[in-house]
């Protein structure tokens, strides 16, 4: 059956202004492009070990066979929860299928009708998504502004009534730029403002902090933020998402978030595979390893002039903005040619003139191909 017209329109003008998206194939290339930045995903000991589990629990169950507040709440659930709880010095813990339901269901259940929740620019789009889910009246401000942010806030406050919830949303990696907003600011404006503060450390995690616990555990802020949100399917290679907060408010998102709620909870084997993800974190070579490459990556940025293009980044996550979606796919183009996987973000998923070649790092990538990727990236660029 044919596609509507509208549809096809819409189509048409992606392919015409050169925003098309389309499936990559897998190939057999160097990884710059993954968010396994432990190398968690393809390792057989995780492997091996949640296989363990299940097989010491009596566990051969292929499905959940319903939501959790239905059938799916095998076993597994509360003990997994237990031990993130107890890992990120949470209250309680609760987990969604993946970071997309997390942070739909969280945001669409939370605000509510009269709430004003300020969200920074680059919010990444599933907490976008969530916010437009509900009734509350949202405000972008400047990425990482504070200053932006308190004077829309006094704004707001000086022209209208002062009794409604008031929510501030940020991450503590940003996934497509991956810079820091300064945190512990954060945590002090929205306790002298009596605000919710709501942070995303889905690039943080694994990566930050002692064992990878986090930024927000690494600052000892983790008890003066609403609610934080962590995912799986980084740094832990595996799949899911929890949200970390107290007892009443997961009490809340069982009984009213609606991606909680209505679908078929997540199998006994994720589950297993949490739990060993997390149990591997205790060997810490591999962020030990991560770390050192970040900063030899950095390093690198120096010696070969390209920094300048570079947004700055202590993270996994670096950037190298390169203006246009052509401009950017060709130069990502040539790269793969050589034998590395490193993908062009085009717009509309940045804005237009932020194109970018996104550069993730891993721990079991080589000082040699970081070097030999940068020297690569700074002769495409040259020409």
């Amino acid at each position: 059956m044919q596609l509507p017209k509208k549809l096809q329109k819409k189509l048409r003008d992606r392919e015409e202004s050169n925003t098309l998206r389309t499936l990559y194939e897998q190939k057999n290339l160097i990884d710059f492009s993954s968010n396994d930045y432990l190398g968690f995903a393809a390792k057989k000991t995780i492997f091996d070990q949640a296989h363990r589990l299940l097989e010491d629990k009596g566990i051969y169950q292929n499905g959940a066979t319903g939501s959790r507040l239905l059938s799916g709440n095998h076993k597994l659930y509360n003990e997994t929860e237990r031990q993130l709880a107890a890992f990120h010095n949470a209250e309680t813990a609760l987990i969604f299928n993946s970071g997309y339901d997390a942070n739909v269901g969280f945001f669409s259940a939370v605000l509510q009708r009269g709430d004003v929740v300020f969200y920074d620019e680059l919010i990444h789009a599933s907490i976008r998504d969530g916010i437009q889910m509900s009734n509350a009246k949202s405000y972008k401000f400047r990425h990482n502004d504070l200053e932006d942010l308190k004077g829309r806030l006094l704004s707001l406050r000086a022209k209208s009534r002062s009794d409604y919830e008031l929510y501030i949303v940020t991450e503590s990696v940003f996934s497509m730029d991956g810079d820091i907003p300064d945190l512990k600011s954060f945590v002090s404006f929205c306790n002298a403002h009596n605000c919710h503060l709501i942070v995303d450390e889905a690039h943080a995690a694994g990566v930050f902090g002692e064992l990878g616990k986090g930024l927000l555990q690494e600052m000892g802020l983790e008890n003066q933020v609403f609610a934080r949100i962590n995912t799986f399917g980084k740094a832990l290679g595996c799949h899911g998402a929890v949200v970390l907060g107290s007892k009443e408010l997961k009490s809340y998102l069982i009984n009213f978030a609606r991606s909680f709620i209505y679908t078929t909870a997540i199998p006994p084997h994720a589950l297993a595979t949490i739990q060993a993800a997390y149990q591997e974190l205790q060997n810490t070579v591999e962020i030990e390893k991560l770390t050192e490459n970040i900063t030899f990556f950095n390093n690198k940025l120096k010696t070969t002039g390209l920094k300048p293009l570079f947004i700055e980044s202590t993270s996994a996550i670096h950037c190298c903005i390169i203006s246009g979606n052509e401009n950017v796919k060709k130069v990502a183009a040539k790269i793969q040619e050589k034998g590395f996987d490193v993908k062009p973000i085009l717009s509309p998923t940045v804005p237009e003139g932020k194109e970018r070649l996104r550069f993730c790092l891993h721990s079991f990538n080589s000082e040699e191909e970081i070097n030999e990727i940068l020297e690569l990236l700074a002769t495409f660029v040259s020409k």
